[in-house]
């Protein structure tokens, strides 16, 4: 009973003081701060908080506790998102203090009644450090998070060919993640192929291998096949000198490799243009000629022919086995 009487009188002594008590606590904290937070913020946050405080210290009500713990953690996260540090968080409590004991100081009497103010404020204080590690920690985990997901992307190369270009080290919560994305995009794309680039990985030794044997399967029971792309010179002699052997899991040293040999597998070849530089035959200009003869094939209403045809034409009377296509047809099929 002594305990709840001195906490009561304590809170009528900050109840008759309040506005001195704020507005010396706001001086305080706004010289701690720098500068970093408006006056007026820190004077309703300060404000919330002395009525939390006095409320709690009159013992009258019962959810006055839970409120004020409640705020300190909000102002705890606040300050950890804002970039303050947890001293700067603990201060803008213990600044409290200071601000009571100068009105205090030559009162004898308040004395126990302070003491006992002072044991509260320091709990609070400690409250606001838990508080702003707990905060701090879970914005370092979001943010390692975020870096995850984008230095994972998984990317379209073709129709039914994507891509994922890893950078970094593989561990256990990446590959999981990387295996994630892969699965979901597979599915959503109907890919067939899948390209997974180590170009940026800097080692690969057992632990990696076997995390990218586990994406390679898992993208097979999906009925996708996956080549394995940016083994470098160093890379290779890694792999052979750690034994590590991917099977019939087929790697290639560039990314263009890889793409070349999902093309193929999809039954697809880039070929290089043989009519470059053309321009319409109608500006009297003669086209860059192909090095080679090409084939090409035009429908007709009772029969599709076929014709080998080159540039220039043959001279007139000049014979050959097949017929030339005729000037307009030859227009309007290449446009030459």
């Amino acid at each position: 009973m002594e305990a709840a009487d001195t906490r009561a009188r304590m809170a009528g002594y900050l109840r008759d003081h309040q506005d001195k008590v704020i507005s010396r606590w706001g001086e305080l904290v706004v010289t701690s701060l720098r500068g970093r937070t408006s006056a007026d913020e820190v004077r309703h946050e300060l404000a919330d908080l002395y009525s939390l405080i006095v409320r709690v210290l009159s013992g009258a009500d019962d959810h006055a506790a839970g409120e004020l713990r409640a705020a300190l953690d909000e102002l705890s996260r606040a300050r950890a998102r804002d970039g303050f540090t947890p001293t700067e968080t603990a201060l803008e409590v213990f600044s409290l203090k200071e601000a009571v004991y100068e009105l205090v100081a030559d009162a004898a009497d308040v004395v126990p009644e302070y003491l006992s103010f002072s044991r509260m404020i320091d709990d609070l204080g400690l409250r606001t450090i838990e508080a702003y590690s707990a905060a701090r920690e879970q914005i370092i985990s979001d943010q390692a998070m975020a870096m995850l997901e984008l230095s994972t992307p998984v990317v379209r190369l073709w129709d039914g060919i994507i891509a994922v270009p890893l950078v970094g080290t593989l561990d256990s919560a990446r590959t999981q993640l990387v295996m994630e994305k892969l699965l979901e995009t597979l599915v959503a794309t109907g890919a067939d192929h899948a390209v997974i680039d180590i170009t940026g990985v800097p080692t690969v030794d057992t632990e990696v291998a076997q995390h990218l044997l586990k994406t390679v399967s898992a993208a097979r029971l999906l009925g996708a096949e996956c080549t394995i792309s940016g083994i470098r010179p160093q890379v290779a002699q890694t792999i052979v000198s750690l034994g590590i052997e991917f099977g019939d899991i087929a790697t290639k040293a560039t990314l263009a490799g890889a793409l070349a040999l999902a093309l193929r597998q999809a039954g697809l070849k880039v070929v290089p243009a043989l009519w470059s530089r053309c321009r319409s035959s109608r500006s009297g200009r003669r086209c860059s000629s192909p090095s080679s003869w090409s084939w090409r094939t035009r429908a007709s209403s009772s029969s599709r022919k076929t014709w080998l045809t080159s540039w220039p034409p043959p001279a007139p009377g000049a014979s050959s086995s097949t017929s030339p296509p005729s000037r307009s047809s030859t227009r309007s099929s290449g446009g030459c």
